[in-house]
């Protein structure tokens, strides 16, 4: 893919096999995975698998989950974008997911909302869908006020492998207003 979204301090680009070591050390931590399931990764195998799974996402569906990079320091911090989602989640199927995950020490900076706007906004305005969708663990406040913030709207809960979640949905019409 030949994509790159800037904002005022992030570069959103393609993940790389070279992040596989930054990737390594944000799904290896036991607290980012507090509300997906506690399944920390256990090896750079895994991650090179997930690694690979996204490249080929941006082959199929010419979109997917980027790198997060500082732009003042050049470092990976997380990854954040949309997913063609093509199995069914929440009684829906072919549907854009947006998400999101940082390593621990970024938390609280702001850094997920302005990759997620900016994140909607391609969506919207380059993708032209109507409608994106996002979920949070029902107990997980700091994700969900990030959707909240961003414009989406809670519209259900439902279970996703046994995880208890919260449905958000924003519309591009709702999106123009904000």
């Amino acid at each position: 893919m030949n994509l790159k979204i800037e904002t005022k301090r992030l570069i959103l680009r393609e993940l790389l096999f070279s992040d596989a070591k930054a990737l390594f050390k944000m799904d290896n931590n036991p607290k980012v995975h507090t509300y997906l399931g506690n399944n920390p990764v256990k090896s750079i195998e895994e991650v090179n698998d997930y690694i690979s799974d996204i490249r080929t996402q941006y082959v199929i569906n010419k979109i997917g989950r980027f790198a997060i990079i500082l732009k003042d320091t050049n470092e990976f911090i997380g990854w954040a974008g949309l997913k063609f989602v093509t199995e069914p989640e929440n009684e829906l199927v072919n549907f854009f997911d947006l998400g999101y995950r940082l390593q621990e020490e970024h938390w609280g900076n702001g850094y997920a909302k302005e990759a997620a706007e900016a994140w909607l906004n391609y969506g919207f305005n380059k993708m032209k869908k109507y409608s994106i969708y996002a979920s949070a663990h029902i107990d997980n406040r700091n994700s969900k006020r990030i959707l909240e913030k961003i414009g989406m709207t809670q519209k259900s809960e439902y279970k996703w492998k046994d995880i208890p979640c919260a449905w958000f949905e924003i519309t591009k019409e709702s999106f123009s207003k904000s």
